[in-house]
């Protein structure tokens, strides 16, 4: 008897959540988050981003496993003054991330980072149980290189990019 819809909606289901310590100002990170076409230049794995329009666009994202995600997202949050970004996401996944600076004094902050999605891609549906420990070491992985890439663009330090993959 196949499992019932819920359990495998959730096996499909990621939850992410994470904090970088930056040591620049809460602005000035906040910033470079907000500038979603820079991402390319300083996060490897964000391969591409297009936009469509002042609120939306796409993006093409490639980690170590063989394979692209290409989503199309839409800002759902842009609030400088709690310094929150949050989209909406469809495409291969389908759900929400959000980014939170937070200052830790005037020269450092933290950023925190959540993503609550769906896999729709049909390969990451099918290796779901099998894959799954895997596909959370390929998000941590780029989620430490992000991290390195912006703090080494904040520096002033070149970030290195998908050519360094």
């Amino acid at each position: 008897m196949p499992p019932p819809a819920a359990a495998l909606s959730r096996i499909h289901r990621y939850r992410f959540h994470g904090s970088w310590a930056l040591a620049a100002p809460p602005d000035a990170v906040y910033a470079r988050l907000e500038a979603v076409d820079g991402y390319p230049r300083w996060w490897p794995q964000v391969r591409e981003v297009r936009r469509a329009d002042a609120t939306s666009g796409t993006a093409r994202l490639r980690s170590f496993l063989p394979f692209a995600l290409t989503v199309a997202v839409r800002s759902t949050r842009h609030d400088p003054a709690a310094r929150v970004l949050e989209i909406a996401m469809t495409g291969d996944l389908e759900g929400w991330a959000r980014w939170t600076v937070l200052p830790q004094g005037p020269a450092a902050c933290t950023a925190r980072y959540e993503q609550d999605v769906e896999a729709r891609k049909p390969l990451l549906r099918r290796l779901a149980l099998p894959a799954r420990p895997l596909f959370a070491a390929n998000h941590a992985w780029m989620m430490r290189t992000g991290r390195r890439g912006l703090q080494a663009l904040l520096a002033g330090r070149p970030a290195g990019g998908a050519e360094g993959i």
